[in-house]
Order: C-alpha cells, then structure tokens, then sequence
C-alpha cells in the first residue's frame, strides 16, 4: 500500500517530505508532518484509510490539532478565544469558497469541497474547545462524555463523511468510540496535567474516592487514586463494548474511521495490567507495535 501524499500531479512520500524545505511549504505536506509530530496515533490511522479519504483525513487532523493545542500554548483565556475566533471565521470563510491563506485552511476547503463535509461539526469542535479554555475540571463523568461527544465523536462523525458513510448505526458507534477517546486521553494526559498542578478528572468521582486534586497533583499511587482511574476507565470500556455491538449492521467501508479503538484498547489494557496506577511509568511509553497491530486491525477490516 502507498502512503504517499499527492501533490500537483506529485508524489511525497513523508521522508522526503520532512526534508526537503520547498515542500514543506505545501499545505498538504504541513497537514502531513503537523499530525505526525502531534497526534502520532491519528496520524498513523489516518495512512490507512483509502487513498481517497487519506489527505482530508490528515486535514481534518490538523484542524483538531490546531484548537486543542490552544489551550495549553496561551498566556490568557482571551488570547486563546481570539484564536478560536480565528478559527470559527476560517470555517465560515471556507464554506464561502474563500479560504485565508494558511495550510489547514486550504485542506480543509479542499476537504470540504471534495466530501461535502458538514459546517456543524467543526463549529461544534471549536465551540467546545473554546468552552474548555475554562481551564478547569470535569464536574461529573456526564460533563466528560459531553466533551468528548463534541469534540472527539465529531471529528469522526466527519471522518466518516470523508469516507462517503452515511448510516445510522456508524454513527453510533462513532458517539461511543469518541468518548471512549475522550476519556482515555483525559487519562493519558494526567500525568502530565499533574505536573503542571492541573486536575480534570471528573469531580464527582474523586469525591466518592476522596481522593484530592492534590492526591494527582503529588503524583500518588493510593488506592483510593487507582478506584478514581478505575472507574473513569471502566466507562471508556463500556463505550468500547457498546460501539462494537453495532459492527454487524456498520458497513466495512466504515471501519477505517475506528481504527484507533486499536489505541484505546491497548491503553485501558495496559492501565489495568499496571492495577489502574496511572503514574506507572509505562504507561508513559509509545506501545512501538501499535503501527503494526493498525495494520492488522485494517486489513481484517474490523475495530
């Protein structure tokens, strides 16, 4: 299978890419690379969808990345909702045919014109994502799924229109796979939040484990610590359960969407062989088989 990139009657194929200077000025390279350094796992999935659907799947990516990098790369909240601003005029620009002159936008536009993508999920990313620059923690596991549903289930749900799936049952188990992401990202992302003294694990399930914001912040592995990361994990996995129960009626054209549940499914394994101690440090580590198990998972087109 190629995984080469076209351009203007062009291949590039992401080695080169990364080192010749002249291409990376193209706006579909910049969605190449851009992916590649900040969301590897999307990245990797997003090789091994159909040459068709690969580019906008890259450009998609790279709209995601672009608005959740925010959060963390600004100073003030008000820095970071003139840039979701930005964001929401580029968006409306593109459904006008008059993209700015910036890489992702002209992926996007081409996406846009290609598949018919839907103007309502992207704004309802950014809506989200802009929400989140509260900077503060989940209020209940509802208030968790309802991120993730917005942000990670509609960045699929446009994924799939890429692909050219229209189904009922694809979308559900879309809505489930994207909280499951949503949630075990919140997860994979604690260490790190807590060394920067940041906690969004959902409230009300720390207050049932008394488990302390400063409990995170300090690193421990109590376990009143590991019952939070257990329950917390245990609905990703249920979410896993109920999206899977639909691949019986999800047409195969379909499945290259979910292929990161590939992804989850190691992490909430990995969690649970290490009793659900989030700061294990092997936790920590890239799984380097998770290209290969992609793969596979791809070529027996299931999720």
């Amino acid at each position: 299978m190629c995984y080469c990139i076209q351009c203007f009657h062009c291949e590039v194929s992401p080695p080169l890419a990364l080192h010749l200077t002249c291409f990376n000025k193209l706006p579909c390279v910049h969605c190449l690379v851009f992916p590649r350094s900040r969301d590897y796992d999307g990245f990797v999935s997003s090789l091994l969808l159909p040459e068709d659907a690969r580019r906008s799947s890259l450009a998609l990516r790279a709209f995601n990345v672009e608005l959740a990098q925010v959060k963390n790369s600004v100073s003030q909240k008000t820095i970071g909702l003139m840039r979701m601003q930005f964001w929401k005029t580029t968006v409306e620009e593109i459904y006008r045919d008059d993209p700015p002159v910036q890489p992702v936008s002209a992926e996007l536009w081409r996406a846009v014109k290609k598949h018919y993508l839907t103007k309502r999920w992207m704004l309802r990313i950014i809506s989200e994502r802009e929400k989140d620059l509260e900077d503060r923690a989940y209020r209940n596991l509802q208030e968790m799924e309802a991120y993730s549903e917005n942000t990670q289930s509609s960045l699929l749900y446009l994924l799939l229109e890429s692909l050219g799936v229209k189904d009922v049952h694809a979308d559900h188990a879309a809505s489930h796979i994207g909280k499951a992401q949503g949630i075990v990202t919140c997860l994979r992302a604690t260490p790190y939040n807590s060394s920067r003294r940041k906690v969004y694990l959902p409230m009300d399930i720390c207050m049932l484990h008394r488990a302390s914001q400063e409990d995170f912040i300090r690193g421990s592995r109590e376990q009143n610590v590991r019952d939070v990361v257990y329950d917390i994990a245990s609905q990703a996995h249920v979410h896993l359960q109920h999206a899977r129960s639909f691949s019986k009626n999800i047409p195969a054209s379909a499945f290259p969407a979910f292929l990161q549940t590939v992804v989850l499914e190691d992490y909430l394994q990995r969690v649970r062989q290490v009793d659900f101690d989030v700061f294990h440090p092997s936790l920590q580590k890239r799984n380097p088989l998770i290209p290969i198990q992609l793969y596979i998972r791809s070529w027996k087109k299931t999720y």
